[in-house]
């Protein structure tokens, strides 16, 4: 633990990835202390700091005070706020906006927002002039305990769901858990799915730790959220550092995900990410109960903590099951045609296999009741 002037206590989390290696720093209000946490882990002088038109209005000034108190360099670019900008069009304009303004290898990028924006700002970071160092400044739930950590960077194509991309770890993670306070109620939510997330598939007592505390969460309790957070980052910190690149246990922290991304590409981007992502997990749990993998008891529990947050089960009958099918099989984490599931076997447990029975599968996405 370290504190810093200005600041409450911040907790310091370790990436181990040898020379790639960084810090996830968390407290309440170090986004006022941001130059100076750059200064120390990246070197650069001057900052592209990429962010939505939201996001960009609530804190973009703030940021640029902070890196300008440093005696740091920012210069804010914008995008349109919403899945539907991650694209490689959005990533040229940008590109050549950075270009216009003279940004060279000895500058950074800073993402500035939630998952969206970290996504593009790191695959940007990750190419342009074949790579410059960024830094993670998420400002979403969802982003501050699942995107901003771990080095996926990419976009979208009509194909699929972040099929174009890089792993390009940051440099730094620094997450002021104050922001959570003027996010939407709906992206605090959706934040809660990738959460619950961590404890169906890796932590059964952070299942029950989500199910005790869920008033004190929702009410944006201080001590509570940035206790949720830090065990978030603390396993997939963990998981990362045992399958960097997602080569074989890194899939487990894709729970939910492959039925999940599908939906959210079926929606045209519609339904928020992490709805998206709890549909999934209640689609694979069924599926494993339906193949013989967990009980329904386990089925009910993770349907039963999603439900309480607010989040939704099942797959929207107004979606063209087609095309959900179609999208999972475009799933970047399949091989020679093969997709694999990460299925529930208890609470806290998974296992990962692309042993699954079609006609269950086809009896999921359906909605059918097992019999």
């Amino acid at each position: 633990m370290i504190s810093s002037k200005g600041e409450g206590v911040v907790q310091t989390l370790m990436v181990g990835l040898g020379e790639r290696s960084y810090p996830i720093r968390i407290g309440s209000g170090i986004l006022a202390s941001l130059g100076h946490h750059l200064r120390d882990a990246l070197h650069a002088r001057r900052y592209a700091v990429i962010s939505d038109n939201h996001v960009a209005a609530l804190y973009g000034g703030q940021v640029l005070q902070a890196l300008q108190a440093a005696e740091l360099e920012g210069e804010l670019f914008t995008f349109s706020a919403g899945e539907a900008s991650k694209n490689l069009a959005n990533i040229e304009q940008l590109a050549s906006s950075m270009a216009q303004q003279g940004f060279d290898r000895g500058d950074a990028i800073l993402a500035l927002g939630g998952g969206v924006s970290g996504d593009m700002a790191g695959f940007l970071a990750a190419i342009y002039m074949r790579g410059i160092p960024f830094a993670q400044v998420p400002t979403s739930l969802l982003a501050q305990v699942d995107s901003s950590v771990g080095g996926k960077t990419g976009v979208d194509i009509p194909e699929g769901k972040n099929l174009i991309g890089a792993f390009y770890q940051p440099r730094l993670v620094l997450i002021d858990t104050d922001v959570l306070q003027t996010l939407p109620r709906s992206e605090l939510l959706a934040g809660m799915g990738e959460v619950i997330k961590y404890g169906a598939s890796l932590d059964a007592d952070f299942f029950t730790y989500l199910d005790q505390h869920r008033e004190q969460i929702l009410a944006l309790d201080p001590a509570v959220l940035s206790s949720v957070i830090s065990h978030c980052c603390a396993l997939k910190a963990r998981v990362v550092e045992q399958d960097e690149r997602e080569g074989g246990w890194r899939r487990v922290l894709n729970f939910g995900h492959t039925i999940g991304h599908a939906v959210e590409a079926a929606s045209d981007y519609s339904l928020l990410h992490g709805f998206a992502v709890a549909i999934g997990m209640c689609a694979v749990a069924d599926l494993a109960a339906r193949c013989g993998y967990a009980s329904a008891q386990v089925k009910e529990e993770i349907a039963a903590l999603l439900r309480a947050y607010g989040l939704p089960t099942a797959v929207p009958q107004a979606l063209d099951r087609e095309r959900i099918a179609t999208f999972m099989q475009a799933d970047k984490k399949s091989i020679g045609r093969r997709l694999f599931f990460v299925l529930p076997t208890a609470l806290g447990q998974v296992k990962i296999t692309d042993e699954v029975d079609p006609a269950a599968l086809a009896q999921v996405l359906a909605g059918h009741d097992a019999a």
